[in-house]
């Protein structure tokens, strides 16, 4: 408990945190401090650049081992199998119906690429190394969370409305989910890392090894900003529906720091596994959710992805997963 509460209490005086709580008081607070949306929109192109580069080096220099594969492959399961399980606590302990438990279900077998770079960057502050491939998990992770999400909700015929059914699949879909700015540049900077490898890396550590500290700082003062300001949307979803936003994370946590442990990552791997698992989706999901599943409601997903999960992980649930992991890794 003592090792939990020394990790928890530093993580909320660590820069990032503290620039992200004073995003989230000044939003509150209705503070005209904002940061442009271009610059914003720079930052994240930034982070994604950069954790996807790190990941293709890491990849490139680890080879396609059998670690490696059992990775990727863990990575799939988790992102078609977690909607199921999120699906079937919705419909048990709140009354959402099947278009929106389907779409809160499908954002909770995604995942938040801002959530693995703050823990990157809790790692790194700690000098915990970690497997850098795991980046490849997360680009793995983005999308087949949609498809179950979608297939759940044609579970019913209906789906809660009498208006006929957008198709399971279509253009419009797969442009939403493949092309997607985060998707194609996660991807993208993995494959040129993986392809220039330790050569690459010291042509770009200057640029994306020393500022990223300091650019994640930025970056969630503004998402601080943002769940501030949104915080009055908790009015729209009801109680039971916010717990699930806290208890969802740690269920899912709990499978992946169980998972990762089994194929044999390192402490560092474990924790990143562990915040895959329980982190939501607030970009790529509500995308598609808003192209092929129009009749959910954005006003109960946004804001419980990203202003109860979102928070909830970034303070508390990064250093409680990594003392988890350090627990499970020393078994």
């Amino acid at each position: 408990m003592d090792t939990l509460l020394q990790l928890a209490l530093a993580n909320l005086v660590s820069p990032m945190v503290l620039f992200f709580v004073l995003g989230v008081a000044a939003g509150w607070l209705k503070s005209d401090l904002a940061i442009p949306e271009p610059i914003s929109k720079g930052l994240a192109l930034y982070l994604m650049l950069a954790i996807g580069f790190k990941g293709g080096v890491e990849l490139e220099a680890n080879g396609l081992g059998g670690t490696v594969v059992a990775a990727m492959a863990l990575a799939l399961a988790l992102s078609f199998s977690m909607p199921l399980l999120a699906y079937a606590l919705l419909r048990a302990a709140t009354r959402l119906d099947v278009p929106n438990a389907a779409a809160v279900a499908a954002h909770y077998g995604s995942v938040s690429v801002v959530t693995f770079v703050a823990a990157t960057g809790f790692l790194g502050y700690r000098a915990v190394p970690y497997e850098g491939y795991l980046v490849a998990m997360l680009a793995l992770m983005e999308t087949p969370a949609i498809v179950t999400g979608l297939l759940l909700a044609r579970r019913s015929k209906t789906a809660g409305t009498t208006k006929p059914q957008a198709p399971l699949f279509s253009k419009e879909l797969a442009r939403e989910v493949f092309l997607s700015g985060s998707v194609v540049l996660l991807g993208g900077s993995l494959a040129i890392g993986w392809i220039t490898g330790a050569k690459g890396m010291a042509v770009m550590a200057p640029g994306i090894v020393d500022p990223f500290k300091a650019v994640l700082a930025v970056f969630l003062l503004d998402m601080g900003l943002l769940v501030g300001r949104r915080l009055q949307d908790f009015r729209t979803v009801g109680w039971p529906v916010v717990a699930f936003g806290l208890y969802m994370p740690l269920i899912g946590a709990t499978i992946g720091l169980v998972a990762a442990h089994a194929i044999g990552l390192s402490l560092g791997g474990i924790t990143l596994v562990a915040v895959l698992a329980a982190s939501a989706s607030y970009i790529v999901v509500p995308a598609a959710m808003r192209v092929s599943l129009p009749q959910a409601n954005p006003a109960i997903y946004v804001p419980l992805s990203l202003a109860i999960t979102f928070p909830f992980n970034l303070i508390a649930g990064i250093p409680l997963y990594h003392a988890a992991a350090k627990w499970i890794a020393s078994m």
